[in-house]
């Protein structure tokens, strides 16, 4: 039977920066279960993929620290400098520019739109170079139990483990959390979202777009089709975005089912022709937006992170960064006492894991808060509020200061940061 200290469950992005960032600070050994891991012969298709994410300029501190960012920009990625938000109904509008902020402010970018499969596979090969982190790829786990003093992990057919602490870092619908019997708060959007790639033949400017319709929101995330920054020329790269429409799941449905000319021709109204005439470059996908929270991020031995705690709406893109941060959080309280005799055992301590839990519950729940008041503020409404929501918008868009202290939440600079995501500089 293996023993370690940690096992992780779910291999994607948070569940892989988790691991890194706990060897990262400590001796801890760690095993990581996942039945998907990347292979070494997986290579980047002309097109982006469909999934991508938005990475603030905390995020991206917290990649650099632990030695990976190199090997996503090395790959495919796509900074962004300005930000165009605008009321479909109405004539309020807000702009962000870097320039904005001092250079001590930020990272020469607003953000970057980066594929899945390329942040995870720069992390997957940064952990694959670490002895201490096992990976068990064969099948999923059949049952976790709680013993005296650590976890027992079983599968269907291969000798089981066991670890000390167990973190559930397997999404949404993670396992974990129905194993363990930790209740969850959740509640249905009323939208669907639709994602796919399209080619707009304006550019995207290096601008992340985002308009603010009677049934949802819908944003235009800009993308990087060269596989590197120096292969093709600027002019090449500039004119593909990720498209995520959250609207109602009949207007989904309805969007879904027409021919990608219609569609395009849809995107192209929606988006006042800001971007030309849109044309789709890829399958569409559509899936249900879902508010979560775990009542409960840890139960006796077990910790949820990322999605398996908390998921919330992507009008702001910022799901991925808040599981990156419950990542870089754990993994800075249980190393506190990495320092001390190899023996003892608290750094997993009920007094620790509850400091855990305070820390990150309060986060999601201020997001979870900020997306309900940002998604209700757009919702259609009479029009004399229509006519001060626009009012709003305009009165922000030319207070400095004010747009200042968004732009820097928007960068994530915004409540306890974990030390790995600070500058070493």
């Amino acid at each position: 039977m293996q023993k370690f200290d940690v096992l992780i469950v779910g291999g994607g992005m948070v569940g892989l920066t988790t691991a890194l960032a706990i060897r990262q600070q400590s001796s801890l050994t760690v095993a990581i279960v996942d039945t998907n891991f990347p292979k070494q012969t997986d290579e980047l298709s002309e097109l982006p993929d469909v999934r991508v994410s938005a990475i603030n300029a905390v995020s991206q501190q917290l990649f650099k620290n632990l030695g990976v960012w190199t090997a996503i920009e090395q790959q495919r990625l796509q900074p962004y400098e300005h930000m165009h938000i605008w009321d479909k109904s109405g004539y309020g509008k807000l702009d962000f520019d870097v320039a904005d902020l001092t250079e001590r402010e930020h990272a020469g970018q607003l953000g970057w739109i980066i594929e899945n499969k390329v942040i995870r596979q720069a992390l997957w090969q940064k952990a694959q170079q670490d002895n201490d982190i096992a990976f068990f790829e064969q099948e999923q786990l059949s049952n976790i139990s709680m013993g005296e003093s650590e976890v027992f992990a079983s599968f269907s057919s291969q000798a089981p483990i066991t670890a000390k602490l167990v973190v559930g870092a397997d999404g949404a619908h993670s396992w974990v959390r129905k194993q363990m019997n930790m209740t969850l708060t959740f509640r249905d959007y009323d939208h669907h979202a639709i994602v796919a790639t399209v080619q707009c033949p304006q550019g995207h400017q290096n601008t992340a777009w985002q308009v603010f319709l009677s049934t949802g929101p819908l944003a235009f995330l800009p993308l990087s089709k060269a596989l590197s920054t120096e292969e093709k020329p600027e002019q090449e790269q500039a004119d593909l975005c990720s498209i995520v429409w959250s609207t109602s799941p009949d207007e989904a449905k309805r969007l879904s089912a027409l021919s990608a000319i219609d569609f395009a021709k849809e995107l192209t109204s929606a988006s006042d022709g800001k971007l030309g005439a849109i044309k789709l470059v890829s399958e569409r996908f559509t899936f249900p937006l879902t508010m979560r929270f775990a009542q409960d991020f840890v139960k006796e031995r077990v910790v949820l992170v990322g999605d398996a705690a908390h998921t919330i709406h992507p009008l702001a893109g910022q799901g991925v960064n808040l599981g990156l941060l419950d990542a870089a959080a754990l993994a800075e309280i249980i190393c506190e006492t990495r320092d001390e005799h190899s023996s003892s055992q608290s750094w997993l301590s009920e007094r620790k894991l509850n400091q855990y839990q305070r820390w990150r519950k309060s986060e999601a729940a201020e997001m979870i808060a900020a997306m309900e008041t940002i998604k209700q503020l757009f919702t259609p409404q009479q029009d004399v509020v229509k006519l001060f929501r626009g009012l709003g918008m305009s009165l922000l868009n030319k207070i400095k200061p004010a747009k200042k202290l968004l732009i820097k939440q928007a960068l994530g600079y915004k409540g306890q940061q974990p030390e790995l995501t600070k500058s070493t500089d």
